[in-house]
């Protein structure tokens, strides 16, 4: 049997992993500046992640939703006393996609509408109502297309929010805290503030996609709390557990949970939430959120002089680095020559960069280096 073949892969096979690297076949060692599309977030193969997952496993691996789950009440209160989001309610599920479906379905319950907002460059899945809200047709088969009406308006552009949410059939407007597929863009704290304002104001409710953004990785908990506000719904996924399979929805009591409302078969189970506690407890532990916003000042100062470079996007340490031209040659450059992983977008002058928050100085600084060496 063969696989089916629908990922381009690097000719590297990884065999091992230790915080900030990983290990080919071969015993080559790379920089891991990507973390698998962002999700390793405290480190591979982090000890106390790690020995709490083995812990857990010699105990219950799995159950379902079907009794008390004690873990799971633990990890909301953990995320209660981090997340800033301490009267919002929990539900767990596997997935980022997941996440976003749970959370359009919640905002169709609660309005009794349909109709969403979305935004151009947005990514929020490859699920059916996720990819109905992802800007980018090509992803979608027939079967997907126009399932439920989704409106897509321009990130920062206020005047087109307005009038989209004047024509009172909106049951929510979904934002990510940052572009990442779409590029690295944001929507801004003034945008944010007005998106919140007039969400309340028109009857419709605000989910924020903070999959790749949330967890510490802008430098705030949360990308949209720069801008000091709250939201109805926030998805989670990605860095919540550190490569195991995690997702989750924040939900405000306002929205009347019944049962069978929403439901899932692996979400929540035990090893699931202890590897998003240890995540927690790292973030924690180690002041790795401060850590991201240290490292964050160190990378702009290196390389805001380098002239090649058109702009840095994004915040903390979900940045993009924009030139004005293809970046394919770069990236392949470093991946080669450098062993250094990195990221690509829709952008094609984009290189991406995602690495665990636990990054140093030191450990970042060849990256620098070959940077200024490339582009010199």
């Amino acid at each position: 049997m063969k696989l089916f073949n629908v990922y381009p892969r690097f000719d590297i096979t990884l065999n091992k992993a230790k915080g900030v690297y990983v290990y080919d076949n071969n015993n080559r060692q790379y920089l891991d500046l990507y973390g698998g599309h962002g999700v390793i977030s405290i480190g591979h193969t982090h000890p106390h992640y790690t020995n709490k997952l083995k812990e857990q496993l010699d105990n219950i691996g799995f159950y379902s939703n079907s009794i008390q789950m004690p873990r799971q009440e633990e990890l909301a209160t953990k995320l209660n006393e981090q997340s800033g989001y301490p009267n919002h309610n929990l539900f767990l599920c596997n997935s980022g996609s997941e996440a976003n479906e749970n959370a359009i379905k919640l905002a169709s319950f609660h309005t009794n509408k349909k109709k969403v907002i979305a935004f151009k460059g947005s990514f929020h899945g490859r699920t059916a109502a996720s990819l109905n809200i992802t800007d980018n047709a090509n992803l979608s088969a027939p079967i997907n297309c126009n399932n439920f009406p989704v409106e897509f308006i321009e990130l920062n552009n206020e005047s087109q929010l307005i009038q989209a949410l004047t024509k009172k059939d909106i049951c929510a407007v979904i934002v990510e805290g940052i572009q990442g597929v779409g590029g690295l863009d944001s929507p801004s704290i003034s945008f944010l503030t007005s998106l919140a304002e007039n969400c309340k104001s028109h009857g419709a409710l605000l989910i924020l996609d903070e999959i790749q953004s949330g967890f510490g990785r802008s430098g705030e908990f949360f990308a949209h709390q720069y801008a000091n506000i709250k939201a109805d719904i926030i998805t989670m996924a990605k860095g919540m557990g550190n490569g195991f399979p995690v997702g989750g929805v924040l939900i405000h009591p306002k929205i009347e949970a019944k049962a069978g409302m929403l439901g899932t078969t692996f979400g929540g189970n035990h090893l699931a939430c202890v590897a998003s506690i240890a995540v927690l407890e790292t973030l924690e532990n180690e002041n790795l959120i401060c850590n991201v916003k240290n490292i964050h000042k160190y990378i702009l100062l290196e390389l805001e002089q380098v002239p090649a470079i058109k702009e840095i996007k994004g915040k903390g340490l979900m940045l993009g680095i924009e030139f004005n031209f293809p970046i394919k040659e770069i990236r392949t450059q470093l991946l080669n020559e450098y062993r250094i992983f990195t990221g690509a977008s829709t952008n094609p002058n984009l290189l991406r960069i995602l690495p665990p928050l636990c990054i140093t100085t030191k450990q970042i600084k060849p990256f620098i280096n070959a940077i200024k060496e490339i582009l010199q």
